[in-house]
């Protein structure tokens, strides 16, 4: 980008005083249509998990019990300590999830997850991932999300960054209303390899040309699918065989900062590919009226 001579000076309402030089427009980025970069959400994109962020949300608005978000909360919590997760963990998790959902109107969970973004997940976005992810919008490659969590979760973290889509869980819907029945298995494991394989050959992407980013060794199949794999603030498992492998590490952890997003005023979240809803053990409740 260039940069002209002129420095302009200002002063905020608190009396500090900014310079900085005025530039010119950077010429567009023309679109590649062969590279793309994936980035799973949990601890890669936001400190923390993405449906943990979204119980809180629902338990201040009574939705459910205190008791029901701290049982949850050790749930994750042992997620998040094993490298991988039994079958029957998993199997628990989507009933649970099957639960969660059964009944609730589609555009009653957007709303409130669009609300819960902007007061408890916003704040924990990674700012250096979040860098990471826009220099492939920079350019010219699209970004998805990848993740097990709800497609309301993983669309309004796209909509406010400005990214691509997401791939997530897909969820049966009925006259607007979830059925409570999955349609396939949960976006974890193989399945998110599956996953960017099968929307490669959709959107002509060369894999090879493509990266991926993850703090887990959860996610070593989608990691190793693509060309480029980039372990995100790693776990033990996932920065031995980043090391063993010679992938990069970029470890935001120390000295974290986090940015709340604002909404951009173009957003660009134009295709989502997934769904619903990741292992949620919480007991279904409603708020009265």
């Amino acid at each position: 980008m260039a940069r002209s001579r002129k420095v302009t000076v200002s002063t905020d309402t608190q009396g500090h005083t900014a310079g900085w030089a005025q530039t010119e427009p950077a010429p567009p980025v023309a679109p590649d249509p062969s590279a793309a970069a994936f980035f799973d959400v949990d601890n890669t994109m936001m400190q923390g998990a993405s449906i943990y962020w979204f119980a809180r949300g629902l338990a201040a608005r009574n939705y459910f019990t205190g008791a029901d978000l701290a049982r949850f909360a050790w749930q994750q919590l042992r997620f998040r300590l094993l490298a991988r997760e039994h079958a029957g963990d998993m199997s628990r998790a989507k009933e649970a999830a099957l639960a969660f959902v059964e009944g609730w109107r589609v555009e009653d969970v957007e709303r409130l997850t669009e609300e819960i973004f902007d007061e408890l997940m916003a704040p924990r976005i990674w700012v250096g991932t979040r860098h990471l992810a826009q220099g492939h919008l920079d350019a010219g490659e699209r970004v998805w999300l990848v993740s097990a969590a709800p497609v309301e979760i993983g669309r309004v973290i796209a909509t406010r960054l400005g990214l691509t889509g997401a791939i997530g869980t897909v969820a049966e819907v009925i006259d607007g209303a979830y059925t409570g029945r999955l349609i396939g298995d949960l976006m974890h494991g193989p399945a998110k390899a599956e996953a960017i394989t099968q929307l490669a050959a959709v959107e002509g992407l060369d894999l090879d040309r493509c990266a991926a980013y993850s703090d887990s060794a959860n996610d070593l199949p989608m990691l190793s699918t693509v060309g480029r794999a980039v372990a995100v603030n790693p776990d033990t498992a996932l920065l031995r065989q980043a090391r063993r492998q010679g992938w990069q590490v970029r470890d935001f952890r120390t000295g974290r900062r986090a940015v709340k997003i604002a909404v951009p005023s173009t957003a660009a979240a134009g295709l989502v590919v997934g769904a619903v809803t990741a292992g949620v053990a919480l007991q279904r409740r409603r708020r009265s009226g």
